[in-house]
């Protein structure tokens, strides 16, 4: 098992990785489930597949599952689910020093972990993340939110976990869309900070989709390390440090939004295409050589993922899409930075990025 601490002053917690986590739960949340019954708050797709399994090694350790089910997918994270969360919460009488498991992807984990921030001024919640998109990314780092009709992740909180567990055994039933959306993310730590993982990404990452145990747990582990280190740096984006691990985001969100936040792209899918533009973007600024920018489109395209944007048939133009990037969180004094790149493991934020400018270079993205 690779335990990766995420250091942070008075709210340290740990990222434990590896098999069989979710089956040995009672153990590995003590002493922080305290009381009989344990909340517990999943989706429709992830109780089918794991709800049998964690109920039992609940009841094994003494424990009872008390369930909110919710409708899986991007929608759930919204006002109306927050409020009916957090009254469920309520009426089950959880207190400051109870753990509130989320178990589920970025969806569940956001909303959770929001529902916590704000229930009674902040209680405990321990992160079960059931996607490789939410074990490398969104289940470390304390982000939590929701979504609105402005855009996605607008409201929200910083909010640690108490605890995070990746138990490696759930990718196995993930479909293989969801697995490879996930996979971007693992790649953003590469292209953000590291090219020789870059390049350990270029060698194994078929093999590791197809299902190599160890190579899963090595990607796992070393993005939530780099994560870490980032997050023990820059807790809550102030420093220009954490911004970087927005990389791909700022064009991915904008593909979300004109897509409706919708199975029609998912987020990973999003962030992978949001990669691509980002390097051929900072090619066209002359930042980055354009053989290197084409390399993490032939990257992605070698793995039957997204590459171009073109193929969405979006109907639109690029002055559309940067309408959506308005409402981007990192937008300081009517300014939005851009996370480009000098070179493959070369990340910076640029702060002299006109969107005419991007609005121009995706017109030309939309015709590829």
């Amino acid at each position: 098992m690779a335990v990766i601490p995420v250091e942070l002053a008075g709210r340290s917690y740990e990222v434990r990785v590896a098999a069989g986590l979710l089956a040995d739960l009672p153990q590995q949340c003590s002493p922080r489930l305290r009381k009989r019954r344990v909340p517990v708050i999943t989706d429709a797709n992830v109780f089918a597949a794991w709800g049998a399994a964690v109920e039992h090694a609940l009841h094994e350790g003494g424990h009872e599952a008390a369930w909110r089910v919710l409708p899986a997918g991007e929608p759930t994270k919204s006002w109306e689910q927050l409020a009916q969360t957090t009254d469920w919460l309520l009426a089950e009488e959880v207190e400051r020093g109870d753990a509130v498991l989320a178990l589920g992807g970025g969806v569940i984990g956001d909303l959770t972990g929001f529902a916590a921030a704000i229930l009674k001024r902040g209680c405990q919640f321990i992160q079960l993340p059931t996607t490789l998109l939410a074990q490398v990314d969104s289940s470390v780092g304390g982000k939590t939110a929701i979504n609105t009709a402005a855009g996605k992740n607008l409201i929200g909180a910083f909010h640690q976990p108490a605890l995070v567990l990746a138990d490696l055994a759930v990718l196995d039933t993930l479909p293989a869309r969801e697995l490879k959306a996930g996979y971007a993310e693992v790649v953003k730590y590469g292209l953000l900070g590291d090219a020789d993982f870059f390049a350990w990404c270029d060698q194994n990452g078929a093999a590791l989709l197809a299902g190599d145990a160890g190579l899963r747990e090595y990607a796992v582990a070393y993005s939530v390390a780099a994560k870490a280190r980032i997050v023990a740096a820059d807790e809550r984006e102030t420093l220009g440090l954490r911004a970087l691990l927005n990389l791909g985001h700022t064009f991915g969100h904008a593909l979300e939004a004109q897509t409706g936040f919708s199975d029609r792209l998912l987020h990973g899918e999003a962030v992978a295409l949001g990669m691509v533009l980002a390097a051929r973007f900072s090619a066209a600024r002359g930042l980055l050589p354009r053989a290197s920018a084409e390399h993490v489109a032939r990257h992605f395209a070698a793995l039957d993922m997204p590459s171009e944007i073109a193929t969405l048939a979006l109907n639109c133009d690029g002055h559309a899409l940067t309408a959506h990037m308005l409402h981007d969180k990192k937008m300081d004094a009517g300014a939005l930075p851009f996370v480009l790149l000098k070179g493959l493991g070369e990340a910076f934020l640029a702060k002299d990025v006109a969107l005419e400018e991007v609005a121009s270079f995706l017109d030309e993205q939309l015709r590829r």
